[in-house]
């Protein structure tokens, strides 16, 4: 990542370069935050170390503990944002090992690492820490609506999992290369290791989300853009309740809908169908327009990563055609999120 990216002065500082943990995960998108980090702080990441059963990979090499150690690692970072946050029965031994290794333990999951005793054991035999990263700061406020001076954009998705972070630090790479004002607001664990600091929005408690976001994107300048990591859905049964806070708090003047085409069910509840890329502008617009009445919609990040160059270039073609809006995939760049890029700058 060549792009700095905005940090606030009490940001946590995490003991660097990292072995990525994989856990025995079968769905890559339950390793988002391994591919995030991966993708996005490369040059911060050893290597990857999975246990039986893993199938998933970042690409990176595969190491034990020990290894990672030899080459520099100082701590493993639980790579897996499982549904409810948890840490598998069988990665308990795994962790240990890092411990012992002389790694400590870095993790973005709901469960406090020292609420597992094994691992409060051995992080008092060994010395080594555990850091939990999704701790929001004390004294959140609750949201008062008031509105902010500077500029703000927010990713929105039509589900979890499926490109808000990616997109926002692209689009945030972009406007520092095109000599403007920027940072990148983390909202969610991965983001958070990447930039150094943020607020776990789905760590704080319902009535002070929109209170956090207005704390995590300030007063600035008026020719500041603050890109802000979106979280869920506000289609998501399970999760809503963040999407929606963090929408009313960030005020945002500008949103891009995140789509992935080959999904078609909510991730983990497949009972219930994917919302349209229609459906989530009319109702962000709707609901955004409580704390922003200008609130508009910038275009379309199109997760386009099981299809070919040749099919997501027709897709996205198609899309903008249909929308008569801006469709990109940032990954791949090109002319097309140029062109949302110049949308959202409008």
């Amino acid at each position: 990542m060549n792009a700095p990216i905005g940090r606030r002065a009490d940001a946590m500082v995490l003991p660097q370069p990292y072995l990525l943990f994989l856990g025995d995960t079968t769905e890559p998108s339950f390793a988002k935050t391994a591919f995030g980090l991966a993708d996005w702080a490369a040059d911060r990441c050893v290597g990857e170390f999975g246990v039986d059963g893993c199938a998933v990979s970042t690409g990176l090499p595969r190491m034990t503990p020990a290894e990672a150690r030899s080459a520099g690692a100082r701590s493993l970072v639980i790579g897996v944002a499982n549904q409810g946050g948890i840490i598998g029965e069988r990665w308990v031994a795994a962790l240990v090992e890092a411990m012992e290794a002389g790694l400590d333990i870095v993790s973005g999951l709901h469960v406090r690492l020292d609420s597992i005793p094994a691992l409060a054991e051995a992080a008092r035999r060994t010395g080594r820490r555990l850091i939990d990263v999704r701790s929001p700061p004390p004294g959140i406020p609750v949201g008062n609506g008031r509105k902010r001076s500077g500029k703000r954009l927010l990713t929105v998705g039509t589900d979890c999992a499926l490109g808000k972070k990616y997109t926002a630090l692209a689009l945030h790479r972009a406007f520092v290369e095109r000599g403007i004002d920027a940072d990148f607001r983390a909202t969610g664990q991965t983001g958070i290791m990447i930039a150094g600091g943020g607020i776990p929005m789905d760590a704080v408690v319902s009535d002070f989300e929109a209170g956090a976001a207005e704390i995590l994107s300030p007063d600035a300048p008026a020719d500041h853009w603050d890109v802000i990591e979106g979280q869920g859905s506000i289609f998501n049964p399970a999760y809503a309740a963040v999407s929606l806070g963090l929408l009313h708090g960030s005020q945002p003047d500008v949103f891009v809908v995140c789509h992935d085409p080959a999904r078609k069910v909510i991730l983990g509840l497949e009972d219930f169908v994917l919302p349209s890329v229609e459906e989530v502008v009319d109702l962000t617009i709707r609901l955004g327009s409580r704390t922003n009445p200008v609130i508009r919609c910038g275009g379309v990040s199109l997760n386009t990563s099981s299809l070919s160059a040749g099919e997501a270039e027709a897709l996205m073609a198609a899309e903008r055609e249909r929308l008569n809006i801006p469709v990109a995939d940032p990954i791949r760049g090109g002319a097309a999120f140029a062109a949302l890029v110049d949308s959202c700058l409008a």
